[in-house]
């Protein structure tokens, strides 16, 4: 099948945009980058055509990369269904991102450079899908880490946006370290990191088998999801990476960076099946996380930033998803959401393109004349992130939901109370841009075609995308999820949906004046919500600054200038002082020469004389 392929035309792609773009003109730039992702999509379709829905994993082995003792780890791509459904969402979305980006990006410097970056995390997210061991699969999770450091501050002139890539780099090698060390626990206890070997053996064990270990090492790989897929507390790192190029959200937010957390603890289902207390807390901090960012998302004014909330509250959904023992729901939910929430950004920067950079809604509305291929298009990613049947998110909120009920009903409910805020909080951001009259300065004008051709390919993905039964089509590997015998919860998550829609409606385009009643009239608690409850604050007072200012006293002023520092020149003056001495038996004078020899034969001679006479 040549797997090797499927990662390897994007990694051409940034070679070549890398070392010659400069000198390349921007449709050779943009040729060879779309033109890679198209290669890479085509012989994944090629590769699903020749394989069918395999019942066993296919694997390809190259080499062997580390042998030490009993421990083998090769490089080695494997394709099985969960695979399949990840590299169709990861080539496919990423395909009609770049093509947007041409676009999106034609007047930006630094063209070669963004397109040849934007390569580079599709060869790593490729790797992490492929790899068939947890070293390889963190390769690839380390790769996207440093793409998405890279993009985030892609306009590195600015502080705001080398701060935000630090803050993303930095907040993910929390996340990371446990990763690694969670890789450790498992070669020491397994003897190989092979998908293979380990699942093999954790499913022959009784689910009480070693529950501490397998435990630590379920609890360490979420720290690493929870970074990587922006779950509470790790989450603060994705709305700032707004920073970067519009694209640039739409690649981490929808198809590639933010995913891996859920693909990776997908993967490592047999290990959590084995953890109850573990998935347990998968749930928790997957509900936590829903909530918890819908609510930040109802006051956010920057249009990005509400959908950035809307990212890390739906990654929730999927955290609940895998919590409740449904990963097939939660693999669903991947998928129209890579395709909504890609709609959702694409939208947004196409309003923004429009608008010569504005993104404040309160700048905004009226333009659903002005750009109605825009609005038509981010209407229709509203009503599937909404859940409003019988859009593509409705039928994997409903199965996430559904699943929840059967769990745990708290986390239901909770559930509901998030997709009624995610409804509100979308269509009050759909509202202020395209209703009411134009509160902005600009001329809006509609985006050309190559941008707004993916967002129409997007727009029917998002409203018949749930007709794509994964969850049917991975049962061979994660049996379904039982469902609720209540038709009643059905209804309930849909009626919170349309409940959301039309309480926004009444807001924003009915009677515009209750939101500023009401925020008056709920001063404190709107001003917590709105400064996103001070968390940024708290951990710059609780972490942020403490490791800085104890860096300062303790690592340079105590151990590096006052220990380090001073032993080193410490030992620097005494041998100086030492050689200040000595120096004056060194003087050229013969005589003095002769006289040191004097005084020290005159030494010896004492000194023999009275050892002898000791003796």
């Amino acid at each position: 099948m040549q797997l090797w392929l499927i990662p390897l035309f994007p990694f051409a792609g940034f070679l070549v945009n890398g070392f010659f773009g400069r000198r390349m003109s921007k449709l050779a730039v943009s040729f060879v980058a779309c033109g890679s992702v198209l290669l890479s999509f085509l012989w994944v379709l090629k590769t699903i055509a020749a394989l069918g829905a395999p019942e066993a994993a296919y694997f390809e082995h190259y080499f062997t990369w580390i042998q030490s003792g009993a421990l083998n780890i090769s490089v080695d791509f494997a394709v099985d269904r969960l695979a399949e459904v990840m590299l169709m969402v990861v080539t496919g979305v990423g395909f009609l991102i770049h093509v947007y980006a041409v676009g999106y990006m034609a007047h930006e410097g630094g063209y070669y450079r963004f397109f040849a970056y934007f390569n580079l995390f599709m060869f790593f997210m490729l790797i992490l899908v492929l790899g068939a061991n947890f070293l390889l699969l963190f390769v690839g999770w380390e790769g996207v880490g440093l793409c998405s450091y890279l993009l985030i501050g892609f306009y590195f002139l600015e502080k705001f946006a080398t701060d935000a890539g630090n803050k993303a780099f930095i907040v993910n090698r929390i996340g990371d370290f446990g990763f690694s060390l969670a890789v450790f626990l498992i070669a020491l206890h397994f003897g190989s990191l092979d998908f293979g070997r380990v699942f093999s053996q954790v499913k022959d064990m009784p689910v009480e088998a070693h529950p501490g270990w397998i435990t630590a090492i379920c609890l360490l790989l979420l720290l690493g999801a929870a970074g990587k897929s922006a779950q509470v507390p790790l989450y603060v790192w994705l709305p700032d990476a707004m920073a970067g190029p519009t694209p640039v959200s739409a690649l981490i937010h929808a198809a590639t960076m933010v995913t891996a957390g859920v693909y990776m603890i997908t993967r490592s289902s047999q290990l959590y099946l084995h953890s109850p207390f573990a998935l347990n807390i998968v749930a928790i901090i997957g509900v936590a996380t829903a909530f918890f960012a819908a609510s930040i998302g109802l006051l956010q004014n920057d249009i990005k930033k509400v959908f950035a909330y809307s990212t890390v509250s739906q990654l929730g959904y999927m955290f609940l998803a895998l919590g409740s023992g449904a990963f097939s729901a939660g693999i669903f939910h991947l998928m129209t959401h890579a395709f909504f929430k890609a709609l959702l950004f694409l939208g947004a920067g196409s309003v923004i393109h429009a608008l010569s950079g504005e993104q404040d809604l309160r700048n905004m509305g009226g333009l659903a004349k002005k750009i109605p291929i825009t609005c038509a298009t981010l209407f229709c990613a509203g009503v599937a992130i909404a859940g409003v049947p019988p859009f593509s998110g409705f039928h994997s909120k409903d199965a996430i939901l559904g699943a929840a009920y059967e769990y745990s009903p708290w986390m239901y409910w909770l559930g509901v109370i998030t997709a009624f805020m995610t409804a509100f909080y979308v269509f009050r951001a759909l509202f202020l841009c395209f209703f009411g009259s134009y509160r902005g300065h600009h001329h809006p004008h509609e985006s050309p075609l190559v941008m707004w051709g993916p967002l129409a390919i997007l727009a029917a993905l998002s409203l018949g995308g749930g007709y794509i039964n994964v969850p049917k089509f991975l049962e061979p590997m994660f049996p379904l999820a039982a469902e609720s015998g209540n038709e009643w919860t059905v209804y309930v998550s849909i009626a919170a949906g349309l409940g959301g829609i039309a309480l926004a409606y009444l807001f924003y385009v009915v009677a515009p004046s209750i939101p500023e009643v009401l925020a008056g009239s709920l001063h404190g608690l709107y001003t917590l919500i709105y400064n996103k409850y001070f968390v940024d604050e708290l951990y710059d007072e609780t972490v942020v600054r403490p490791v800085v200012d104890g860096s300062r006293t303790l690592l340079w002023r105590g151990a590096d200038a006052s220990l380090i520092d001073g032993a080193v020149n410490g030992i620097g003056r005494a041998a100086r002082g030492i050689g200040g001495i000595l120096k004056f038996a060194q003087n050229g004078y013969i005589r003095d020469y002769a006289g040191w020899v004097v005084l020290g034969s005159i030494a010896i001679v004492v000194y023999m004389a009275f050892s002898g006479g000791a003796r």
